[in-house]
């Protein structure tokens, strides 16, 4: 059996947080857990707050594979990430001891700019204009031209992505359990001078998304991974692939994502 007792919490770093959650830790303790101060030390990564901070943590502790991942909401907060809340810290714990870890897998797409760095995202790469003008994209589906896209954006998503901002662009809300890519538009051009398909579309995870951006005066467009924009000065290509890389999460019994999507819109 893999050992799992490092535990690493990630959270808004100030005296009044750290005070709130010395219990925690002090539980944590009691329970033969380690917690230490460096994320690369841990095998249990846990956030403290809502979708926004979980997001947060796995992007700056670097997507860890080899690690498992647990959000705790605030008892205000609704969250599709974070199974538990910081009433029910013991049932998280008591999760993580058991023999056999029931955990969830969550895709990840990776995004590579301008040939260069590439990114992982848990929830979804949005490219916009920053300026009062369209912008435009030609869209490839495995090289392939597909379209020519004008208008304010467009939303590329993973599964457990497509119930955020791609939502809110009239995208289709996807099971976790199907490995896929959606893409949304935002405010699309269509008329008799520009076409495009005009409803989102979903991708295999085999598939591999090219966005061209063609510069006809919007050089400053603004790209956007999960909860954190980018400022890049010239973008000219956009790659958006999936592989086999999830985010494993402690998995909470009954309360599946399709429980999470009817709390929070039904």
């Amino acid at each position: 059996m893999t050992t799992r007792n490092k535990m690493y919490f990630y959270f808004h770093n100030d005296n009044e947080t750290i005070e709130n959650l010395k219990p925690l830790f002090s539980l944590a303790e009691e329970h033969g857990f380690e917690v230490v101060d460096n994320a690369k030390k841990a095998n249990i990564i846990v956030s403290i707050g809502g979708d926004g901070m979980f997001l947060q943590a796995v992007r700056k502790t670097g997507f860890r594979q080899d690690a498992i991942y647990a959000g705790l909401a605030r008892e205000d907060e609704s969250s599709f990430y974070c199974d538990f809340n910081l009433g029910s810290f013991d049932d998280l714990l008591d999760s993580v001891l058991k023999t056999e870890l029931e955990v969830r897998r969550f895709p990840i797409i990776t995004v590579q700019i301008n040939d260069g760095t590439k990114f992982h995202s848990l929830n979804e790469v949005a490219v916009q204009s920053t300026i009062v003008k369209t912008i435009v994209m030609d869209v490839y589906i495995d090289d392939e031209l597909f379209e020519t896209f004008r208008g304010d954006g467009l939303v590329v998503s993973t599964p457990t992505g497509s119930t955020g901002y791609n939502k809110s662009a009239n995208g289709a809300v996807v099971d976790p359990l199907i490995p896929s890519i959606q893409v949304s538009e935002v405010a699309s051009m269509n008329n008799n001078n520009y076409r495009t398909l005009g409803s989102s579309f979903i991708l295999n995870k085999d598939r591999k998304l090219t966005l061209k951006l063609k510069q006809e005066g919007n050089v400053h467009p603004i790209i956007s991974l999960d909860n954190e924009a980018h400022s890049i000065q010239r973008i000219d290509n956009i790659v958006v692939t999936m592989d086999d890389q999830v985010i494993k999460t402690v998995k909470l019994k009954h309360n599946s994502f399709w429980d999470r999507v009817k709390r929070s819109f039904l």
